[in-house]
């Protein structure tokens, strides 16, 4: 009988938050989300790098539920319509979300394998990584947990590392002989000179029933909650909600230390697949294009007499004179300044200013919708103005606000608007007025955004303002 051919299903894991890439990154928009290191974003890359569907099968997203329609609508651009989408209610770090998916897994199929890979890195050499994944297969199908460790090309302190042991009778697989926390400097550049030390990847090939079994042995809380969230999910629209009462319960964990270090099962992959955990500025920095002063200039940026700084203009200009050694990012709400060698410290920054209770510690100035986004231009007394784009055949809510009116003036695009009982098509410098009170609905109907400018007029001018009567997403009120 002819074997079963292998193929693998991706978990993608997208439930990072990405702190110390504030500005950029924040809580309601993440760095996972965002194009840093190409046109796409690292969300996109990490799809496509498994998206060969003779080696893969459709992926599994574990996500953070505020950025289901975001991920959702970056899939879709892909032509990705297939991947299961499970969304956390809260965080439980990694161990949590392996579970999850090892259990979606398993119960499809028993033999299947799944390769849990994070949303946020770089892979440079796609075709690497893919070759060492290949080598692993025989080992996870063994029930082994292969791990890919990434070939050092600096002392990195940032990074943990695994060191290699013996061959396996498999080739180019290694025994592990132990892992390591994120080391000093010194001690980084011991590992690096040594080369027997790997960056650890977090990449990880598991056979899920395996990998279940031995959770239930190392950290059987953490699967037992699982199993209650999934066993308790409900779908919504396209999406898989975990059970947020037993999801909750389970501690949080990263799988590294819940059961990769104390298992005896694991082995482990060399490669040099150009990988990189864009965790922070300095690491975003070491794979741009440097120009002669060795600095990295993105956006809108000028530069006279700067050295190795990472310059980063988002909707400001970045001006820099006579200085190195800098990370300086602007983005219409925020500029940073920090010293490279302090930009993992950026997280504290963000932490204080979320204990001041400050918005941009978690909120971008464009609001992210199922339907497109939009982006408060100005405020005032009893007014505020936005931008608001609707993508290609989305519709928002039809609704009604109890304490303000609204002006729309289309900038380009076509707007099919609900008001009350009519139906009226806009185009480019035409628009519409919206009593208090009236019940309303904004489309696009055409095949390219929809942009316009909405005035608002009122005593209260707060997003929680709506009584949403239908909505196609099945959102809450406050969801806009």
């Amino acid at each position: 009988m002819q074997a079963k051919p292998v193929r693998i299903t991706p978990v993608i894991l997208s439930g990072g938050t990405g702190t110390r890439l504030w500005p950029l990154s924040r809580e309601t928009f993440p760095k996972q989300l965002l194009p840093l290191a190409g046109e796409r974003s690292l969300l996109q890359e990490t799809a496509l790098r498994v998206a060969d569907r003779s080696l893969f099968n459709a992926p599994i997203l574990i996500a953070n539920v505020e950025h289901r329609f975001v991920i959702a609508e970056q899939l879709r651009e892909l032509g990705i319509g297939d991947a299961t989408i499970v969304l956390e209610p809260v965080g439980r770090n990694t161990t949590a979300a392996a579970a999850v998916a090892a259990l979606i897994e398993s119960r499809r199929d028993p033999d299947g394998l799944i390769l849990l890979v994070a949303a946020d890195h770089v892979v440079q050499d796609k075709t690497a990584l893919l070759d060492a994944v290949s080598r692993g297969v025989d080992a996870a199908r063994a029930g082994r947990f292969v791990l890919f460790g990434v070939k050092p090309t600096e002392p990195a302190t940032g990074y943990g590392y695994i060191q290699q042991g013996l061959q396996t009778e498999n080739e180019g697989v290694f025994t592990v002989q132990r892992f390591v926390e994120k080391p000093d400097s010194e001690t980084a550049a011991r590992y690096v000179a040594a080369g027997d030390y790997l960056w650890n990847s977090a990449i990880f090939l598991l056979p899920a029933s395996a990998f279940l079994s031995e959770l239930g042995k190392l950290a059987p809380d953490i699967l037992d909650a699982s199993r209650a969230a999934v066993d308790a999910a409900r779908r919504d629209l396209d999406f898989i909600r975990l059970d947020e009462q037993a999801f909750s319960a389970s501690p949080s964990v990263a799988v590294d230390y819940a059961v990769m270090e104390k298992t005896d099962l694991t082995l482990v992959v060399p490669t040099d697949c150009g990988w990189t955990d864009v965790g922070s500025w300095s690491a975003l920095a070491a794979i741009g294009n440097k120009d002669a002063d060795g600095n990295v200039l993105v956006g809108e940026v000028t530069a006279y007499d700067v050295r190795n700084s990472y310059l980063r203009g988002e909707g400001q200009l970045v001006a820099a004179l006579g200085v190195e050694d800098l990370v300086v990012v602007a983005t219409p709400d925020v500029v940073l300044v920090a010293h490279k060698e302090r930009d993992q410290d950026v997280k504290k920054i963000v932490e204080q200013l979320r204990g001041d209770g400050h918005i941009a510690a978690t909120q971008t100035v464009q609001m992210h919708r199922p339907w497109g986004y939009y982006q408060s231009i100005h405020k005032g007394e009893r007014f505020q103005v936005k931008r608001i784009t609707v993508n290609p055949g989305a519709k928002l809510s039809l609704q009604k606000h109890f304490h303000r009116a609204e002006h729309w003036v289309v900038v380009n695009g076509t707007a099919l608007v609900t008001r009350d009982s009519d139906e009226i098509l806009l185009r480019e410098n035409e628009s519409i007025f919206l009593p208090l009170g009236c019940i309303h609905r904004l489309e696009n109907p055409g095949k390219v955004p929809l942009n316009l400018i909405e005035v608002q007029s009122g005593p209260y001018l707060g997003e929680d303002d709506i009584v949403r009567i239908e909505d196609i997403y099945a959102r809450a009120a406050i969801e806009g």
